[in-house]
C-alpha cells in the first residue's frame, strides 16, 4: 500500500499548487531534487571533472538503475539528453534504403513522423500506416497482413501524447519478431507509469525520457538497444568517447550501447535520473500504474459530467492521460487561466499527432495527466476551476 501522504510530503511542488500534467514534465520528488543539487554543489566546490571522479561509482550505477527499470542489461543502455535524441540515434543508424518500407501507427508522434518524412525524402523509404481497430488502437491483424519482404522496420508510439491510448506494443513486438523485422518502440509516455519489460515487448530498440511519469529531471533520456543489434549499427554521429581513436587513421566503436553517447553530458542530471528510477522501483511500478489509472478513470468520469464536455480518449486499455474538449472553452487561454489559480493542466495541438487529428477531425484539446502523488481533492479542484470558466 502506497503511503500517499508521505509521497505528497516528498513532493515540494505540491506546496505551490495542483499539478496534473505528468505527461508533460511531472513534479520531481525531493530525493531527485537533492541528488541534482548535491552534484551541482560538489561541482561548485571542487570542479566538474573532480565531482565526476568523486561520484563515479554512483553515476555509473545509473545504467544499472535504468536497466532494472525496463528489464534490460546495463550494456544495452545509452544515456541521452532526451527521448527524441535517443529515438533518433536508433532510427538514423538503421541502414534504410530506397524502397524499404517502414510501418508505423496512426497515433504516431510528430517528432518521429517528421524523421520518417526526412528519410523518405533523403533515402527513398516508404511509409506504411497501420489502421486502427474498432477501439481506436493499432490493429494488430492489419499489421500482420501489411508486413512484406520489403518491410525493414516496425516503429510505433506505445502511449501517444494525447488520446489516453495504450497501443498493444507487446503484440506488435511478437509480430515483428516472427517476421524477422526490427522493432523500435517509443516508450516516452509509458516509462514511469506502467511496467516496461523489453523481453516481454520483444522490442529491439526502446526510447524514453526522465521528465514525464518517471519524475526525473528535464534533459535526461535513454535508449535501449538489444544486444544482438549492438555490433550491427554504427551511430550517425560519433566522437572519441563513442569510438576511441586507436591509430592515426582508425577508430574502434565501443562494444556497448554507449557508442550512441558522446563525451560531455550533465552528470548532475544523471544523478537525478538514477534516483528517479530507484524511487519508482521502490514504490512498485504495478502500484504506480494502478493508482494513476484509477485517478485518470475518475477524472474522465467527472469531466464527462460537465456541460458541453467530450472525452476524446481511445483504446480498450487507457492510461493516465486524459484528453477532452469543452464547448465554449479555448484550451490555450483556459490553461493559462487555470495556472493563475494554481492548477496545472495542458493543451495539445493537432500538429503533435497529425494523422490521428485529421482522421478524427480533432482541434486543440485539453490534456490532463494525474499521477500517483495526486489525490481526488486535486481532481475536484480541477472540475470546480473548469466550471468557473464556463
Amino acid at each position: 500500500m502506497m503511503d500517499i501522504e508521505r509521497i505528497r510530503a516528498e513532493t515540494p511542488g505540491l506546496k505551490h499548487g495542483i499539478h496534473l500534467l505528468a505527461c508533460g514534465s511531472a513534479l520531481a520528488p525531493q530525493p531527485v531534487i537533492d541528488a541534482v543539487k548535491h552534484h551541482l554543489d560538489l561541482e561548485a566546490q571542487i570542479g566538474g571533472y573532480e565531482a565526476h571522479k568523486a561520484e563515479d561509482a554512483m553515476l555509473d550505477a545509473t545504467y544499472d538503475s535504468v536497466a532494472r527499470l525496463i528489464g534490460a542489461r546495463r550494456h544495452e543502455i545509452a544515456l541521452l539528453e532526451n527521448a527524441t535524441a535517443a529515438w533518433c540515434q536508433a532510427f538514423y543508424a538503421l541502414p534504410l534504403k530506397a524502397g524499404d518500407r517502414v510501418i508505423t501507427c496512426q497515433a504516431e508522434y510528430a517528432a518521429n513522423y517528421v524523421a520518417y518524412l526526412q528519410r523518405q525524402k533523403r533515402d527513398g523509404i516508404e511509409i506504411d500506416v497501420v489502421p486502427n481497430d474498432e477501439s481506436g488502437a493499432l490493429d494488430v491483424q492489419a499489421l500482420e497482413r501489411m508486413i512484406t519482404d520489403r518491410t525493414a522496420l516496425v516503429t510505433i508510439t506505445w502511449v501517444p501524447t494525447n488520446g489516453g491510448l495504450v497501443n498493444p506494443a507487446a503484440e506488435v513486438g511478437a509480430i515483428a519478431k516472427k517476421a524477422g523485422v526490427p522493432f523500435l518502440l517509443d516508450a516516452c509516455q509509458a516509462v514511469g507509469q506502467m511496467p516496461v519489460d523489453v523481453e516481454a515487448l520483444n522490442c529491439d530498440f526502446l526510447s524514453a525520457t526522465g521528465r514525464k511519469f518517471l519524475r526525473g529531471p528535464r534533459g535526461t533520456g535513454f535508449l535501449y538497444i538489444r544486444d544482438s543489434w549492438l555490433q550491427k549499427l554504427e551511430p550517425i554521429m560519433i566522437d572519441h568517447f563513442a569510438a576511441p581513436w586507436v591509430t592515426t587513421d582508425s577508430y574502434a566503436l565501443r562494444d556497448d550501447a554507449r557508442r550512441f553517447e558522446n563525451w560531455e553530458n550533465s552528470y548532475a542530471l544523471r544523478a537525478g535520473l538514477k534516483v528517479a528510477c530507484d524511487y519508482a522501483m521502490a514504490l512498485g511500478i504495478e502500484a504506480i500504474e494502478e493508482r494513476a489509472t484509477m485517478l485518470a478513470d475518475t477524472l474522465r468520469a467527472r469531466i464527462s459530467e460537465l456541460e458541453g464536455a467530450k472525452v476524446l480518449d481511445l483504446g480498450a486499455k487507457q492510461c493516465a492521460i486524459v484528453s477532452f474538449t469543452i464547448d465554449g472553452l479555448d484550451p490555450h487561454s483556459t490553461v493559462t487561466a487555470l495556472r493563475d489559480k494554481g492548477i496545472t493542466i495542458g493543451a495539445s495541438s493537432p500538429d503533435s499527432t497529425r494523422l490521428d487529428a485529421e482522421y478524427r477531425n480533432l482541434r486543440e484539446m485539453f490534456r490532463a495527466a494525474p499521477h500517483y502523488f495526486n489525490n481526488e481533492a486535486d481532481l475536484d479542484a480541477l472540475i470546480v476551476a473548469l466550471k468557473s470558466q464556463l
